[in-house]
């Protein structure tokens, strides 16, 4: 039976290098996908990983149909297996209703692959609307690690090094961007809640939490 799967999790975690696995595995049996990404790294129409890797793909813009674009791709007679969305968390709710009719008007599995919460701890209206929908939700196995070595569980956004928590929910920035530019790093619960970023932490003590203490 075809499935909507949610693949999820951290940044960091291998989430289009999964995405891009899964391409190279049904291309080698013949099977033919449409890629959608949105706001990728290595620019506009691409899905990419961290480790070098990319292939060409399907801009999301917001208020695109993406069930009706599948339809019209079939309809031109071009061959579709199945769908990979990266960059899932970045869909309208209503977008992934339109991957859910693909799976269930339309008989295909689809693949998305996304941030389950924003800077803020905050689930992405795009993860919140898969969570709720996806026949499968899987975390993924590779786990991203705070910098005091502890897993990763939390996104932080940063300016000039220093964590922040109010703004918009989607600026466009990387891990890799200088520190002056918008970047982002991924924490603990312990040091998201601390708004400690490895800056900070090297900077300072270990936590800004000092335990009570009475003198004899």
């Amino acid at each position: 039976m075809p499935e909507l799967v949610f693949f999820s999790g951290t940044m960091d975690c291998g989430k289009s290098t999964l995405a891009l696995q899964r391409i190279h595995n049904r291309s080698a049996r013949g099977l033919q996908g449409v890629i959608f990404t949105r706001d990728d790294r290595a620019g506009e129409g691409k899905l990419s990983s961290r480790l070098g890797l990319v292939t060409d793909a399907v801009e999301t813009a917001p208020e695109m149909d993406l069930y009706g674009y599948v339809v019209h791709q079939m309809s031109q007679g071009d061959r579709v297996d199945y769908l990979i969305v990266d960059e899932a968390q970045f869909l309208a709710s209503e977008q992934v209703d339109q991957l859910a009719r693909v799976v269930d008007d339309l008989d295909l599995d689809v693949f998305a692959f996304g941030i389950t919460t924003d800077f803020r701890a905050r689930l992405f209206p795009g993860s919140q609307r898969l969570i709720e929908l996806a026949d499968r939700i899987e975390a993924l196995q590779v786990e991203a690690m705070c910098w005091c070595g502890a897993r990763a569980t939390h996104n932080a956004r940063t300016v000039d090094g220093e964590m922040v928590v109010e703004g918009e929910q989607v600026v466009v920035g990387d891990v890799n961007r200088p520190t002056a530019e918008v970047g982002y790093e991924v924490l603990c619960r312990r040091h998201h809640r601390r708004r400690m970023t490895s800056a900070a932490g090297r900077a300072g003590a270990l936590s800004p939490d000092v335990l009570p203490f009475a003198p004899s």
